[in-house]
């Protein structure tokens, strides 16, 4: 007899099932989503404020001042000092070079405002000029149109009473205000608008946009400074964000495979009868690999949906912070949408290991619900460590200069790190045997369970990590200003500048009046802080410098660094500041003026100058001729290099004060610093001081503060779902008579045991980085912040030992229900 059949007959266990079987298991998935969502809503809480933290980051990482503030669209900006028929051929130089320019010009004096440096800019703008008109905006009335017509800003007009439809009279001018008006761009921008043409100019700034090769090719005028609008970092900020968002949502992924691992266990069960069914290792691995991607794209899209609106309610809040107004729905999307995906990413990758586990169990052992051996800690920890040398060596031959070492070793002795993590729960069952009996059950639990307590282990030490290594950084600062001899200035002086950056910025020009009222603001400073003198301090300012924002750069010394055109630059990170060896400063520092050798331009304490120009002036082939004196040369801030008055009438230059060197008695405190920087911005003033490491202290102990309270909260995501893995080991001590003692010890020790390795194991690590970075100057970590690394190393095992007993001990209300599976 012959048998003929239609179909070939299936084999079990081979192939993969095609389209329909993926479709089967991805519903199931769903389907075990839905019904356990509750359960994972810790992993898709972290998700949706990872996620929604990373887009307010982005949005405010998108607000952040800018260049635009100054360029507007433009990518030069042009400063002629030129008036009259010269002022209209150098523009017209300019239109014939690079077409459409945007002038704005400016008043030589600033309105004075009483009691302050900085005064109102006096200035001429087209509204609509193609490149200057993100920088204005009307809020209220018109533009001025004609003669005798002034718009303000909104901080001008509170300073001095002023309303819309007002006047306001000025330098013997009286205006009528018609607007008010702000730079949305900078909101601390002081000035008054009038109508192109209605004011005598001193000074033009002329936007323009040019290639670089076509800017210096093209004729200009003579005489005019340029600034170049350097390469936003805007893009590079955002990079940041993400790279910390990376780092936040490693830390989620570690939690997350805990959750998945415990998901995974508790539907072993069912995993189990899927495989004896014919259900592959490719199928089983897929129903955990697709509930993973459903929690991370459902926690990043709840995430950016809540981080969207919090950033529309929150941006205006930020305004006055940020300075400038915010586009509530500005957000750089790009960058968003890659959040998402990281999210998504974190997710599928925390699952991925608990699936691939779970695929390669037995279908036997997966029907008995027995867990999986744990794998030799030894591999692991030989990865671990040869990363964990890696790091460091690239932290050594960083010298805390080379930002590619520094990305490396930062990276690889954190992965490093979370690779130990087995080691540490392998120690905590190796020593399990020398604890009381309720204590060596939960230690030798969390080795049985080694993947789950693995990943919470290295989120813990990830938490400390940080938090230790902001501790140590604040030792390293206080170790720092503690040291007499070094440092920007001695423990009881103070500078006072008339500019936020020193003599690196411009200086505004004051009146005799203006002059005469800082003075008195600096004195009643001195006279808060029992001062024994305040020393004025001269720089020298070249008349062929342009005005710049109100002011006038004074000259500084600056090595020149060749450039590809045959031209030069100069960097302040290498630039001597110059001050004017006015007789007051001779004699503070005990300099005989008949000592100084007649034709000497320069007298110093440092040991040479030589190579150094003096910018910014015309005269490139001047080389000052220098005399070493007794100058302090261990403080960077004090004045060691001074220009005599044979150098200030070899340049041309005009003496102007700079700032007031302020001199206590005894070192002055935290309170009295702060008390008179607020009295210097309220003037319009500016305090330089030797950091205390008041400020790195309090961060410090906020890191340590928010590390502990970090590594609680995974403690307690962490017991609670080991706890709930092991209700039926509870039931079962319960039903044998177990007192409430016994499971409250079990939840304390297992809290405590890994906060204890979590704290040692991030601890060590934040000070072999610590070593590492600091390699040629050990000493600095010889003063450690005792009481932060005790808080982390006794204070965290204390709380979660304490957490876990208080918490503890219910006992369950049911002894045979049995959940389902």
């Amino acid at each position: 007899m012959t048998l003929a059949v239609q179909d070939k007959p299936v084999e079990l266990g081979a192939g993969h099932g095609g389209m329909p079987a993926r479709r089967a298991v991805v519903r199931w998935a769903w389907r075990l989503f839905r019904r356990e969502w509750r359960q994972q809503s810790i992993v898709l809480g972290l998700l949706l404020v990872a996620v929604a933290a990373t887009v307010v980051g982005l949005g405010a990482v998108a607000s952040a001042p800018s260049q635009a503030a100054v360029f507007g669209t433009a990518d030069h900006l042009v400063t002629l000092g030129s008036t009259g028929t010269q002022l209209d051929t150098d523009l017209a130089t300019l239109r014939s070079s690079f077409g459409a320019i945007d002038v704005i010009e400016h008043t030589k004096q600033r309105i004075a405002v009483p009691g302050s440096a900085n005064g109102v800019d006096l200035r001429t703008q087209n509204p609509g000029g193609p490149y200057g008109s993100p920088m204005l905006r009307l809020n209220q009335g018109r533009y001025p149109h004609g003669p005798g017509e002034l718009a303000v800003t909104d901080r001008t007009a509170t300073l001095f009473g002023l309303h819309v439809g007002g006047t306001w009279t000025q330098a013997g001018t009286t205006w009528t205000i018609v607007g008010l008006v702000e730079n949305p761009l900078n909101l601390a921008d002081l000035f008054a608008l009038a109508a192109p043409g209605q004011i005598e100019a001193d000074h033009v700034d002329v936007l323009l946009r040019a290639p670089d090769r076509v800017f210096r090719n093209q004729p200009r005028p003579d005489g005019a400074n340029v600034q170049v609008r350097s390469p936003e970092t805007d893009a590079a900020a955002g990079v940041g964000v993400l790279a910390l968002a990376t780092i936040g949502l490693v830390f989620v992924g570690l939690l997350a495979v805990a959750g998945f691992t415990v998901m995974a266990q508790r539907r072993l069960r069912a995993l189990g009868m899927l495989g004896a069914i014919g259900a592959s290792h490719r199928h089983i691995r897929l129903v955990l690999l697709a509930n993973g991607a459903v929690i991370g794209g459902v926690g990043a899209l709840a995430g950016a949906a809540v981080g969207v609106a919090a950033w529309v309610l929150l941006g205006p809040q930020l305004e006055p912070l940020l300075g400038h107004r915010v586009d509530r729905f500005g957000l750089p999307w790009t960058p968003v949408l890659i959040a998402m995906g990281l999210a998504t990413l974190t997710a599928l990758l925390a699952a991925w290991w608990p699936a691939r586990a779970a695929a390669r169990m037995p279908v036997v052992a997966a029907l008995s619900a027995r867990p999986a051996p744990p794998r030799p800690a030894h591999r692991f920890a030989l990865v671990g460590a040869g990363l964990l040398v890696l790091g460091l060596g690239a932290l050594v031959l960083a010298r805390q200069s080379r930002p590619p070492y520094i990305v490396a070793g930062v990276l690889a002795t954190a992965i490093a790190l979370l690779l130990l993590a087995p080691v540490g729960v392998a120690i905590i069952g190796r020593i399990a045997r020398h604890a009381p009996l309720p204590a060596r059950l939960a230690m030798r639990d969390l080795s049985r369970y080694r993947a789950r307590s693995s990943a919470a282990l290295a989120a813990i030490g990830l938490a400390i990590g940080i938090s230790a290594v902001v501790a140590l950084s604040g030792g390293v600062t206080v170790a720092k200003a503690a040291v007499p001899g070094s440092g920007n200035l001695p423990t009881d002086q103070i500078l006072v500048w008339l500019s936020p950056d020193g003599l690196n910025g411009t200086i505004p020009e004051l009146t005799a009046a203006q002059a005469d009222t800082m003075r008195k603001q600096v004195d009643a400073i001195a006279a808060d802080l029992q001062a024994t003198s305040v020393l004025p301090l001269t720089g020298g300012i070249s008349p062929d410098a342009p005005m710049e924002h109100g002011g006038k750069p004074a000259v500084i010394l600056a090595r020149p660094h060749p450039t590809g055109n045959g031209g030069a630059s100069y960097s302040s990170s290498d630039a001597i500041p110059l001050f004017i060896a006015t007789p007051e400063l001779l004699t503070y520092y005990g300099i005989d003026p008949a000592g100084i050798a007649a034709g000497t331009e320069v007298i110093t304490g440092r040991p040479d100058v030589n190579g150094y120009d003096v910018i910014p002036i015309r005269k490139r082939d001047f080389h000052p001729k220098a005399q070493h004196v007794p100058l302090p040369t261990t403080y960077t801030s004090l004045p060691n290099t001074l220009l005599t008055d044979h150098a200030v009438t070899t340049l041309g230059l005009t003496p102007g004060p700079v700032g007031w060197l302020v001199k206590a008695p005894r070192p002055l405190t935290t309170a009295q610093l702060d008390k008179a920087q607020q009295q210097a911005v309220a003037a319009g003033l500016n305090i330089e001081s030797r950091p205390t490491g008041a400020d790195q202290t309090r961060l410090a102990a906020w890191f340590t503060a928010a590390g502990i309270a970090v590594g609680l909260g995974v403690l307690a995501m962490t017991v609670g779902l080991i706890r709930s893995e092991t209700a039926r080991d509870l039931r079962t001590l319960t039903a044998a008579g177990a007192p409430r003692r016994t499971r409250r010890a079990l939840t304390a020790a297992t809290a405590g045991a890994l906060a204890l390795t979590g704290a040692v194991i991030g601890t060590a690590g934040a000070y072999l980085a610590m070593l590492a970075w600091y390699a040629r100057e050990l000493h600095w970590l010889a003063d450690p912040p005792l009481a932060n690394l005790a808080a982390i190393l006794a204070g965290l095992p204390v709380i979660a030992y304490a957490g876990g007993w208080l918490l503890a001990g219910r006992e369950a209300r049911t002894i045979a229900r049995q959940a389902l599976d």
